[in-house]
């Protein structure tokens, strides 16, 4: 029997990227980024103009991504997950390119039960061949031909067009 695969985005989904901007910003500007900042407006929306190439310029500094704070249960869920589907992990990473690295240690560290075959590093998500995408920007959704499960992040409060997820237990309670 074939089992159905599930591609699961990392950043805001997996990892919590969203607290290494908020530390880095803190550090080099003085100012904090809050939740309510970021409600339904993408990070170089919610900064000041001046701010914006160096808050792009993370994506791109060395360890950015190494020891990002995992999303809550999402081990757990994750690894209940593989015991019944075929589970990849698709991160866009082909802009930033000085992620492969930190990005591949950190699912080695904290998902060493995903085989390495199944790390998708990637563009345009709608390539993907699975039943399921679990994302937490709209737009992946746009032409996969999957379900699309919107995973709840600040930048996409105001997203209504597809399923939301708030958490991990909500996954859990979905697909397993």
């Amino acid at each position: 029997m074939t089992k159905q695969r599930i591609a699961v985005d990392m950043d805001e989904v997996l990892a919590d990227s969203v607290s290494r901007f908020q530390d880095w910003y803190g550090r080099d500007f003085g100012r904090a980024l809050t939740a309510e900042d970021m409600h339904g407006r993408h990070l170089l929306e919610v900064v000041a103009p001046e701010h914006r190439v160096a808050l792009r310029a993370y994506l791109d500094a060395d360890g950015f991504f190494r020891d990002l704070p995992l999303i809550a249960d999402s081990q757990r869920v994750m690894r209940e997950l593989a015991d019944r589907y075929e589970i990849f992990v698709a991160t866009a990473a082909m802009d930033f390119p000085n992620s492969f690295r930190d990005k591949y240690d950190w699912l080695q560290k904290y998902f060493p039960f995903i085989p390495t075959r199944n790390y998708v590093f990637c563009g345009d998500k709608s390539i993907l061949n699975a039943d399921y995408l679990i994302d937490d920007n709209g737009y992946n959704f746009e032409r996969f031909r999957g379900e699309g499960l919107l995973f709840s992040a600040p930048h996409n409060a105001r997203e209504t067009r597809f399923r939301r997820v708030n958490n991990w237990l909500e996954i859990a309670a979905a697909l397993l």
